[in-house]
């Protein structure tokens, strides 16, 4: 059987595809995300399985990234961590770890009315406006 040009190129547009559909959403600048929002869920698929988590974020005008958390096996009950970010080329940089110069680029993966979903390193979270 002979297999021709076109056709072994099939997987490739297909995956081309499938991967311009999930377009990330390039953001202009940080008024986009400014405030307090709900992180509900991460995933490490988009389409995956989703793992409930309690944190909301809050994105200050002055590039600070307030994070408070509850610890869902209540040792610590609840945690407050301040990091720097930016909006660079569409994108959320956000500092890894308080002091730290090491950052983590977070894109938006989808943003509808009050939903976002963020693409970073290795994780999808999910958030809604507060």
């Amino acid at each position: 059987m002979r297999i021709t040009n076109d056709v072994k190129y099939l997987p490739l547009i297909a995956v081309f595809f499938a991967w311009s559909a999930h377009a990330d959403v390039a953001l202009k600048d940080n008024s986009e995300i400014l405030g307090k929002w709900s992180v509900n869920a991460e995933a490490l698929k988009i389409d995956g399985e989703k793992k409930t988590i309690v944190s909301s974020w809050e994105f200050k005008n002055d590039g600070t990234l307030q994070s408070v958390s509850t610890d869902s096996l209540g040792r610590t009950k609840e945690m407050t961590v301040s990091v720097k970010y930016t909006v660079e080329e569409g994108v959320i940089k956000k500092q890894l770890s308080p002091g730290r110069e090491k950052y983590e680029s977070c894109s938006v993966a989808q943003k509808e009315g009050t939903s976002m979903i963020l693409k970073c390193t290795n994780l999808f979270l999910f958030l809604t406006k507060k």
